[in-house]
């Protein structure tokens, strides 16, 4: 059997608002609504299902994206050009910096909501993306 991720959801206080954020950050589209959820589909056809949090508090997740080094060149142009602070690690102790973890570049952000956001160019242990 090949078991894959096929989607994830993602709460927000505002789901227009943090899909767009994230589409726009990672160049990537909202798609149309589906059910209760507004889609953002990876290159590997990972949906993240943006749906509304409701009344309750919205518990911050991590959502990591492996990119080509010119993509990362383009996502982190973007991530300056917005002024949005990021990380060199997830516990946002290095602002302004980025980490050369296994050889590539990483750097984490937020989203509106808190989500921990990240950007790496190799997978953890070196790999290259394919």
């Amino acid at each position: 059997m090949s078991i894959q991720l096929n989607h994830t959801i993602v709460y927000a206080s505002d789901k227009k608002r943090s899909a767009e954020f994230l589409a726009g950050l990672l160049g990537l589209q909202v798609r149309p609504q589906y059910g209760p959820f507004l889609p953002v589909v990876t290159a590997n056809d990972v949906a993240l299902d943006f749906a509304d949090a409701g009344k309750g508090p919205i518990t911050p997740q991590h959502y990591a994206f492996l990119v080509s080094e010119e993509e990362f060149d383009i996502v982190f142009g973007r991530l300056k050009e917005a002024g949005l602070t990021y990380y060199a690690d997830p516990m946002r102790t290095r602002p302004g910096e980025i980490n050369h973890n296994d050889g590539g570049r990483g750097v984490y952000w937020t989203d509106p909501d808190g989500h921990i956001l990240e950007i790496i160019t190799r997978h953890y242990g070196g790999e290259q993306p394919s």
